[in-house]
């Protein structure tokens, strides 16, 4: 039997954090996806000439641009770079702090632009595992909880030659134990930044593919047992009588 108390609080927690941050969100902001450790740009859209630039952080400053001089704030310092004519803000080395609401403020714009800024972990292993009861197969589709920092972004897809693998989202899917065992379940997980795919044979899920590999091995070997059991009593009371 699984417990899903742990997961179950795992996951309460990750989608509140999620809920929060989405309610910091305002309706005008502009998406932008970007992965740790990786760098990121912002792009205005602004075509008249820049005279001075202000990028924000919620209410904190990035950068400014102001009489021809460029002015970093921590903790962007020396992780930012500032296009004057453009407006283009890119920041490097993302963390999982740098997540948030940015905006550009300039005489130059009457109408300041804000991005929402989601840094997300690249997916790095995915794992399929297999949970047998007298009635089913379950085959889940597991990534790192490291990496599962926004799970509403994540995206699942099944393929198999089964009808239940099909327009199936779920991070799991259901077979009966009259499947076909030697069918190969693939599944792909993926985010705004990466994409993982594994595969395995439902067979696997028994530990011994040899012996569950299909359906029919398996009736075959019975009936050879079969025959073999009825031939020696046969035999054997050839031999008596």
């Amino acid at each position: 039997m699984v417990s899903w108390g742990g997961a179950g609080r795992t996951l309460g927690v990750l989608l509140l954090n999620l809920l929060l941050r989405l309610g910091s969100i305002s309706c005008d902001s502009i998406p932008v996806y970007a992965a740790v450790n990786k760098s990121v740009t912002f792009h205005p859209s602004h075509h008249m000439p820049f005279k001075e630039i202000l990028w924000k952080k919620q209410k904190n400053k990035v950068i400014e641009w102001e009489n021809s001089e460029f002015k970093a704030f921590p903790p962007f310092i020396d992780r930012v770079h500032l296009d004057p004519v453009s407006g283009n803000l890119t920041i490097f080395n993302l963390t999982s702090s740098d997540e948030d609401e940015y905006e550009i403020e300039s005489p130059s714009i009457t109408s300041p632009t804000k991005f929402f800024l989601y840094v997300i972990e690249p997916i790095s292993s995915l794992t399929l595992t297999c949970i047998l009861t007298d009635q089913n197969i379950t085959v889940q589709c597991e990534i790192p909880e490291h990496d599962n920092s926004h799970p509403g972004l994540l995206k699942y897809l099944w393929d198999c030659p089964s009808e239940q693998c099909k327009d199936n989202s779920a991070s799991e899917v259901y077979f009966d134990m009259e499947s076909d065992y030697s069918q190969k379940i693939q599944c792909t997980v993926s985010n705004e930044v990466s994409t993982k795919t594994s595969s395995i044979t439902l067979a696997t899920c028994f530990g011994n593919p040899s012996i569950y590999f299909s359906r029919s091995r398996i009736f075959l070997g019975l009936t050879v047992l079969f025959v073999l059991i009825v031939s020696g009593i046969l035999l054997g009371m050839y031999a008596f009588f």
